[in-house]
């Protein structure tokens, strides 16, 4: 690219005529099973302390100023709605995470997420199926557990391995890391290694492939699950080894809920990360009630990308962050 052409869209007109269909298929999608589009702030007063997100923040100067963080995933007011007897709810909207670019990564994105309640991780699952079917044509469906992925790409138990055991297995595997060691304060880390390097692209090859039961250590906003507390009621969707989804069959234990914030803040502060203050409206809201239900977030511009045949986020944007 030479300079004084960034000015145009680095997406072709053809695929932004696509990416405005999928949004009205989206819409019409929703609009059959009555699920209403709703809008929730991009600015709000408090972000996520999740170790593995980065918030972009900017200074608010008017009435009730302050800091405000452009929110990484609609999530904590959606579940205030939710608590507030909204019902099944979706939304289309602008998310933002702070050092991501590159093939998969912009660090604004935009993202489809809903809620069901009355519905466990499973039955989302089949709603999340027939959605993307919808928007991509027929598909074939599997679902495994994270346990069973790990052991078919890996022949590795994710659940009872020894961090020391998912280094070495991450050094056969040719992965190269400075700085992390084979503790087990670092086993996570480890095996998000082995997931991203080994395991992902293993998945969803002209297949859906549905990942579930995550280990509870990264359960994240998920319920663990009754029959094994060492595990989440947490899935992903794979297509083309292309993370697209991930949902919850949702924590509405507000206690629960505080103290994951302030494990997160914890992680935080031995990483040398600057504190999240915890969204006590989220937690009130939680005490007041969310009931039981189920959401998931999808990236609607990896969705597209698959769509179209296309092998980066930059074909699909029309100005990634290079040309913003």
């Amino acid at each position: 690219m030479t300079v004084g052409e960034d000015w145009r869209p680095s997406a072709p007109l053809a695929t932004l005529q696509a990416r405005a269909r999928m949004l009205a298929g989206i819409r019409a999608f929703f609009a059959a099973r009555d699920v209403l589009e709703v809008e929730t702030p991009i600015l709000a007063r408090t972000g996520s302390p999740d170790l593995h997100l980065a918030s972009l923040c900017t200074d608010y100067h008017g009435p009730h100023g302050g800091r405000l963080y452009l929110q990484t995933s609609p999530e904590y007011h959606m579940k205030r709605l939710l608590a507030a007897g909204s019902g099944p709810i979706y939304q289309v909207c602008k998310v933002f995470r702070d050092g991501e670019a590159g093939r998969l990564h912009n660090p604004e994105f935009t993202l489809l997420e809903w809620y069901r309640p009355g519905f466990d991780h499973h039955r989302l699952m089949d709603e999340v199926r027939d959605l993307v079917r919808a928007l991509l044509g027929p598909l074939d469906e599997e679902r495994m557990t994270y346990r069973a992925a790990f052991q078919r790409a890996l022949d590795l138990d994710p659940l009872q391995a020894p961090a020391a055991e998912l280094a070495a297995t991450a050094a056969a595997q040719g992965i190269r890391v400075q700085g992390l060691e084979p503790t087990e304060t670092a086993r996570d880390a480890w095996l998000d290694l082995l997931l991203t390097h080994c395991v992902e692209p293993t998945l969803g090859r002209d297949t859906l492939t549905f990942l579930y039961e995550y280990p509870a250590s990264q359960a994240a906003l998920a319920r663990l699950a009754p029959h094994d507390p060492r595990v989440a009621e947490r899935f992903e969707l794979y297509l083309h080894g292309v993370e697209l989804a991930n949902g919850f069959h949702e924590l509405a234990d507000a206690e629960e809920q505080g103290r994951r914030f302030a494990a997160d803040n914890a992680a935080r502060a031995a990483a040398g990360l600057p504190r999240v203050e915890p969204d006590e409206r989220l937690l009130t809201a939680l005490r007041a009630g969310l009931g039981d239900c189920a959401g998931v977030a999808l990236g609607v511009d990896r969705l597209l990308m698959l769509a179209v045949g296309a092998r980066a986020l930059e074909e699909v944007v029309a100005f990634p962050v290079a040309r913003a």
